[in-house]
């Protein structure tokens, strides 16, 4: 009976032993890490995005019913707005988000899924911590893990607590930071100018202007490449054309060019504020003082097959809005046909402490303008998020863009209506033709380093960044100005805040249950060799007489 016995209890080491070693994923012991906080800011007195910035808690899988004091372990497909209020409910330590190292891998329905959770999380605000960081093996075994941690819950029970107390791998996240989370006072919003005369005494002006600053989850992940990284190479791409066509005075149209980039773009439109303050309150000399044609506003351009023109009064016939809009339409029906062309009326509402678009901070100044893009509703999840990367662009659609915008305008300018159709006549060819190559080397200068307003200029490679758009400027450009417009310590307009860039540290643990059943079977082991030791002499007579009986 006793050797019974001491064959279950070997056996039952085995088996746990196999199971020790079939668990064990290769995750290090422990791992250091960079996380990227959810953003903090306050606009005005709306408090939006994570208070919160230390964590010490236990990893779980979102599909864990147990979030309480526990760090949810999401990948994209898992960050959902349920997912991520019902830890907000449970009072979860915090959120770890784990995204992709190649975006373009990820598919669109996945993409679009967590868009809209990003909005609709970045609405609010929260004190629990919110991280995102990069995808890589370490980080992958941890979630797999934990995920088949959760799955095995739905087993029976002696099967969880077998597992729990033999196989169980606990993962503690760690951020300790014991600096406090300090607003940032000193921030600058930063506005590039720059003119290209027209001919005749005192000719109308037609601004062009795009916001070049990115909007997501993470500031240091976001990239804004359709939104608004492609505006911004629209706009620059035009200065080269007009220049060209500028540089030979029999070609001067009687239009003066004014192009801007303006920062603060995702925060009310800030930089646009301040500029026109600047030029219409206290510089005499500027264009805005004259005749003003109308704005054109670029933004998110870089994709689909539609565009739309939003305006705060529908333009009147006879006007230089109504006049370009026209060309506009010609140019599509004529040229692409499959481009679906649509005007949206959108009132400002004076009441509301945010506006839609850029062009409503010049019609508050009752300057007439309009902003041109493929998104029909400006609060769409795709003009804010760390998945707007290069693989949310089309090049030959940012190009066909382009080239619409590059007709009209020359359309309109040089009143080419009664000497033929857009397809008759085009003016950006041959020499000044339209480089795909250009447009790509712009976006990707664009989008290699994250444009968040809070980090333009603060970083070093954001300095780079906007030096080199000035330089952009200043190669195509006359009269350029840079702008650097700086809060209002006491009542600033927008408030942000520091440790957007954390170490974190991942440790792999073994629950107290497994150390207490290691122990045990210790004890097991040396309680069957003491045993068979004290007993050797009658043990190996068993032994003897049962080879005996079998050679028999």
């Amino acid at each position: 009976m006793m050797t019974l016995r001491s064959s279950r209890v070997a056996a039952l080491l085995l088996l746990s032993a196999h199971l020790l070693h079939a668990s064990a994923l290769p995750a290090a012991s422990s791992y250091e890490f960079t996380a990227y906080r959810m953003q903090q800011y306050n606009l005005q007195q709306d408090k939006r995005g994570c208070r919160g910035a230390i964590v010490v808690a236990e990893a779980r899988s979102a599909d864990d019913t147990t979030l309480t004091r526990r760090c949810v372990i999401m990948k994209l497909p898992d960050f959902t707005a349920e997912r991520y209020l019902e830890a907000k409910r449970q009072n979860a330590a915090a959120v770890l988000i784990l995204l992709p190292q190649n975006i373009s891998t990820v598919p669109e329905d996945v993409i679009q899924g967590f868009m809209v959770s990003e909005s609709e999380a970045l609405k609010k605000e929260t004190l629990m911590p919110v991280y995102v960081v990069h995808e890589d093996e370490q980080l992958l075994c941890m979630y797999a893990e934990v995920k088949l941690a959760a799955a095995t819950k739905s087993a029976s029970i002696l099967v969880r607590v077998l597992r729990s107390m033999v196989t169980a791998t606990a993962f503690q996240i760690l951020v300790s930071n014991n600096s406090p989370i300090k607003a940032i006072t000193d921030n600058s919003i930063i506005t590039l100018e720059g003119v290209l005369p027209g001919v005749g005494e005192d000719p109308p002006t037609i601004v062009i202007t795009a916001h070049y600053d990115s909007f997501g989850l993470a500031p240091w992940l976001a990239y804004g490449a359709d939104s608004n990284g492609s505006g911004v190479t629209v706009l620059l791409e035009l200065a080269r054309l007009f220049q060209r066509l500028y540089s030979d005075p029999r070609n001067k149209a009687p239009y003066h060019l004014l192009f801007s980039l303006t920062g603060g773009g995702k925060y009310n439109f800030l930089g646009t504020k301040r500029w026109l303050e600047e030029n219409m309150d206290h510089a005499e000399s500027s264009l805005l003082h004259d005749s003003v044609a109308f704005v054109l506003c670029l933004d998110t351009l870089g994709s689909g097959d539609e565009l739309f023109l939003h305006v705060s009064r529908p333009p009147k016939p006879g006007t230089p809005q109504y006049g370009f809009i026209q060309q506009l339409e010609e140019m599509i029906s004529s040229r692409f046909p499959w481009v679906r062309f649509g005007t949206v009326h959108k009132k400002i509402n004076l009441q509301e402490s945010t506006v839609a678009w850029e062009h409503e901070r010049y019609g508050m100044k009752h300057i007439p303008g309009f902003t041109l893009s493929h998104l029909e509703d400006p609060r769409s999840e795709c003009r804010g998020s760390i998945l707007d990367t290069m693989s949310q662009v089309d090049i030959r659609k940012l190009k066909r863009n382009t080239v619409i915008i590059a007709e009209s305008l020359a359309r309109y300018m040089y009143n080419l209506s009664d000497k033929g159709s857009p397809k008759e006549i085009q003016v950006f060819k041959g020499s000044l033709d339209i480089l795909d190559s250009r447009l790509s080397a712009l976006m990707n200068m664009l989008t290699t380093v994250p444009r968040a307003t809070q980090l333009m200029d603060k970083e070093p490679q954001q300095t780079l960044l906007i030096n080199s758009l000035e330089q952009e400027f200043k190669r195509y450009l006359q009269q350029v100005h840079r702008h650097a417009f700086r809060q209002d310590r006491k009542d600033p307009d927008v408030t942000f805040f520091d440790q957007m860039k954390q170490p974190m540290m991942m440790y792999r643990v073994k629950p107290a249950a497994f150390d207490l059943f290691l122990g045990g079977c210790i004890a097991g082991y040396l309680g069957v060799v003491y045993y068979a030791i004290q007993n050797f002499g009658s043990l190996y007579t068993k032994l003897k007489a049962t080879v005996k009986s079998k050679q028999q």
